[in-house]
């Protein structure tokens, strides 16, 4: 168990009766007894204080293309400085970074490097970056080294975007609006069996936080989808799941859909197809979605963004690298229709 003065206290919590407290970050809302682990397992009750455990513990520190996270429509080509603690409040049999993610289940053993919010923003600054994300693994858990590190970054002429499961309450986006700029949510499906099955999770929560974010902050938001084979990839679903984006978001939040690897618990499982994908993607359009990708798929012609009215490519994509950019003053060059985003 950690040392008490090597602790950095929670933000978003309350004590309760007992020495219990209750934590207000994330949609499960955990009441912990003294000397317990929240769901995330890296916040402790210590004495009737709620801690974190990963604050100084940083496993990722590294330069990525924006559209890695992926946001295509906030400073489209530019770097953005990623870190990750380890923890999550999800446990997704499909995680690609479930080493990290889930490795302080069961009080597992949090490893990282101590680095301070402001080794952080000066390595993102010395990278060449014009932001930080907060990605890899879940930035509600890591929430107070988010905080730390999004006010002096926003002081230095950064941006901070998030890459989340959407599970955080409304306390927490308030907590984190004034320096957040943008944030990609999963939208893992549209049924709440699969969370439950393959999230130990809800949807509602998930829903909650998207709409929320679109009605009440001005942080731009985009959606991406890991379409799995015979999971969440019925034509019903989809259909479901789109019409929520334009009814709630609007036709003009980006839908990302992006092929499964078998990997973790899902080996045994079909990567997608791309007649799977290619659906999706028309379901998505058809509703009234304006921009909607396919990821995991480098070269198609669906990761790059086209006028929606016209027709005219206007941001080339080749994997994670931009190719070309012809939108002007956040228009399409040739028929003037406004493209939506930040910093197009």
């Amino acid at each position: 168990m950690e040392k008490e003065g090597k602790l950095k206290e929670a933000v978003l919590w309350e004590p309760v009766e007992d020495k219990k407290v209750r934590c207000h970050l994330c949609a499960f809302r955990c009441l912990i007894g003294e000397g317990k682990l929240g769901h995330c397992c890296v916040r402790r009750n210590v004495g009737g204080t709620l801690y974190s455990l990963n604050y100084d513990k940083v496993c990722a520190a590294n330069p990525d293309p924006i559209e890695k996270k992926p946001l295509f429509h906030f400073q489209p080509g530019s770097t953005s400085y990623s870190i990750a603690t380890m923890g999550c409040n999800f446990q997704c049999e499909f995680c690609q970074n479930w080493q990290i993610s889930q490795a302080a289940l069961g009080g597992g053993e949090i490893d990282g490097q101590a680095l301070t919010a402001q080794q952080i923003v000066a390595g993102a600054l010395r990278s060449g970056c014009r932001s930080i994300a907060y990605t890899y693994t879940e930035p509600t858990v890591f929430m107070e080294l988010c905080a730390d590190c999004g006010r002096l970054a926003r002081e230095k002429g950064l941006t901070n975007v998030f890459v989340s499961n959407g599970y955080m309450t409304r306390e927490a986006i308030d907590f984190a609006r004034d320096w957040l700029g943008a944030i990609n949510v999963d939208l893992k499906a549209f049924s709440d069996d699969y969370y439950r099955r393959l999230c130990k999770a809800r949807l509602q929560p998930v829903l909650d936080t998207i709409a929320y974010i679109v009605c009440h902050t001005d942080i731009w938001i985009e959606v991406t989808t890991l379409l799995i084979p015979g999971e969440n990839d019925s034509e019903e679903e989809l259909k479901q799941l789109a019409d929520f984006l334009v009814r709630q978001a609007g036709p003009d939040v980006p839908w990302h859909i992006s092929r499964f690897y078998p990997q973790y618990k899902c080996v045994d499982a079909h990567a997608t197809s791309m007649d799977s994908l290619r659906r999706a993607e028309r379901i998505g359009k058809d509703a009234g979605l304006r921009y909607v990708y396919l990821g995991n798929i480098p070269g198609t012609r669906s990761e790059s963004t086209f006028c929606y009215k016209c027709g005219r490519l206007l941001i080339e994509r080749a994997g994670y690298q931009i190719v070309a950019n012809v939108i002007e003053n956040s228009r399409c060059p040739q028929c003037g229709t406004e493209i939506a985003g930040f910093e197009l």
